[in-house]
């Protein structure tokens, strides 16, 4: 399939595309004429990289799970350096929790020194 339609089965500009082949991340074949062509892999790449920036991972976070399908493997979060990566991510994500809970105590305790029959209310779960 060509650089377009990559593009529009996965959900993500042409732009992005070129960027991931830039960074090594995907890798285009060319045809006869010089146009970019992928394949199912391709796509299968480029979801996975897209999925993991979705929910806060970066492109280089992403090279282990691109390695780990380009390997063969069913998931991109099967081998080792992925898991690695993963298990990173959440004590950086602790460590984030933890600081906006340090945040809001502090922000709180002004509010009531501030404010002191005001009524603090209590943070909704997402």
């Amino acid at each position: 399939m060509r650089i377009g339609e990559l593009a529009r089965r996965a959900g993500v500009s042409t732009r992005a595309l070129r960027y991931y082949e830039q960074q090594g991340l995907i890798t285009a074949r060319r045809s006869a004429n010089g146009y970019r062509e992928y394949g199912e892999t391709d796509l299968r790449l480029v979801s996975e990289i897209r999925s993991l920036l979705a929910v806060g991972f970066t492109l280089e976070d992403a090279r282990p799970f691109v390695a780990c399908l380009r390997a063969g493997h069913a998931s991109g979060g099967s081998c080792p350096e992925s898991v690695a990566v993963y298990q990173r991510k959440l004590a950086q994500i602790d460590d984030e929790i933890r600081a906006l809970l340090t945040r809001r105590a502090e922000v709180a305790a002004q509010l009531t020194t501030a404010c002191p029959g005001c009524v603090l209310r209590k943070a909704e779960k997402p």
